[in-house]
């Protein structure tokens, strides 16, 4: 396989209600780098490791984080700004194109910057935390 054309990808953002959850997609977004997990190893070789080879196990697992670049409409976008005051994570999809499944989690807004240079388009910047273990839906 050649590839996966990544046009129609979407970000969703939950509307926090209970007991069923809205998700609306983020305008304008030009890129998206979904969650980047990450695994921490412990060190436990000992003296009589096997042939002097140092030897791990898996630890604490991290959502990492997700960065998104928009074409930045105040009027759209603002919400997201609001987030930014808010403690409590909020749930979030990566939606990959066509049936290609997502990656559901929850995360708080940790920087949001907006760009307005006087010869090219307003632009925005947002990064998230992940918090908790990501719900990953594989597509068909």
């Amino acid at each position: 396989m050649a590839g996966l054309d990544a046009f129609g990808t979407q970000l969703l953002r939950g509307d926090g209600a209970t007991p069923t959850e809205t998700f609306s997609p983020l305008a304008n977004v030009t890129e998206i780098t979904p969650p980047g997990i990450e695994r921490e190893t412990y060190d436990v070789t000992a003296h009589d490791s096997e042939d002097g080879w140092r030897e791990f196990i898996g630890g604490l697992k991290d959502g990492g984080e997700v960065e998104i670049e928009i074409n930045y409409d105040p009027r759209e976008h603002d919400s997201l700004v609001s987030d930014f005051n808010d403690a409590v994570p909020r749930s979030y999809k990566c939606v990959w194109p066509g049936t290609l499944g997502e990656w559901g989690f929850k995360a708080i807004l940790t920087g949001f910057e907006p760009e307005a240079p006087h010869d090219d388009k307003l632009a925005a910047s947002a990064k998230f935390k992940v918090s908790g273990k990501p719900v990953i839906t594989t597509g068909v």
